[in-house]
């Protein structure tokens, strides 16, 4: 191995998942760099990037494990000082226009059905009326914030008393576009089907807490061992292949009516592989950039 490769990690300074990818990267190449991008700077005309006194071009690579610890918008413009550097030959992963692709909701969302991936009945827009219609019509849904994630910002239809009506008025009051989903039974639990270069790598489930009705860790949920089929694996790889991503998880759900597919996430999984399987994706991970970076 190449002792002077210099190899850094977007992420979040403290984050679990952050740190264990900046400590494997440390102890395959001798080096360790964890960036925050919101204390990054970009200088132009000259085009640098520069955190701290490095500049990120001078780097072997990067690999991103976070941008930020709560999904926004503002994580797209983070996203596009990365994109100036894989722009300018710098090897990143994932890549920051393809995570782009994910972050936003509704930008996944259109994704996956161009490429014909079941995902639960859902309506899209901006008219309060329209919305109101659709949690009507639907009975039960979940309304979710286009930039979010363990479910937070997300709200289920019935709740607290409110008709349809005054959910979608109290909702607007932080949003500007209505995603609302049918809420599917998931029998308690959902997957986290895992890829490393477009391959499969391995799954886990997340099982509800009591009578929460997501199975998010932020719920309560935990973590659990499983072994899917082979046409549930083959939905997945489908689902994952047009964002081309370097990681990822797919979070699929196994319903009375068929498997559905909620999204394709550019971050998640690392604890939930941890737990599950024993294996430690960060060092995985590691060494797949390295070799790409390599050229092996």
């Amino acid at each position: 191995m190449k002792k002077e490769l210099r190899i850094g990690v977007v992420g979040t300074p403290g984050g679990w998942s952050s740190e264990a990818l900046a400590d494997a990267v440390a102890e395959k190449t001798g080096f360790r760099l964890l960036i925050e991008m919101k204390k990054a700077r970009l200088e132009l005309p000259s085009g640098r990037v520069l955190f701290g006194d490095t500049d990120l071009a001078a780097l072997d690579g990067l690999i991103v494990k976070k941008i930020g610890a709560r999904y926004s918008p503002n994580l797209l413009d983070r996203l596009e000082l990365l994109r100036l550097l894989e722009g300018r030959g710098l090897p990143i992963f994932s890549k920051p226009s393809r995570i782009m692709r994910v972050l936003d909701r509704l930008s996944c969302t259109v994704t996956l059905s161009l490429a014909d991936v079941p995902m639960p009945p859902t309506i899209i827009t901006e008219d309060p009326e329209q919305a109101a219609e659709a949690l009507e019509a639907f009975g039960e849904a979940v309304l979710k914030p286009l930039y979010t994630s363990k479910a937070r910002g997300m709200v289920l239809y019935p709740q607290n008393g409110l008709t349809a009506r005054n959910t979608v008025l109290e909702y607007r009051k932080n949003n500007s576009v209505f995603y609302i989903q049918k809420k599917i039974d998931l029998a308690g639990k959902d997957l986290g089907i895992v890829f490393l270069g477009g391959r499969y790598l391995t799954t886990y489930a997340r099982e509800k807490h009591g009578s929460s009705w997501n199975t998010t860790t932020a719920s309560g949920g935990r973590y659990a061992p499983f072994s899917p089929p082979p046409e549930i694996i083959a939905l997945a790889q489908k689902a994952q292949e047009p964002f081309d991503l370097t990681f990822t998880c797919v979070d699929v759900a196994l319903t009375p009516s068929g498997p559905f597919v909620f999204e394709v996430s550019a971050f998640g999984g690392f604890r939930g592989i941890m737990e599950t399987s024993g294996l430690s994706a960060a060092r995985i991970l590691a060494d797949h950039c390295i070799e790409k970076i390599q050229g092996k």
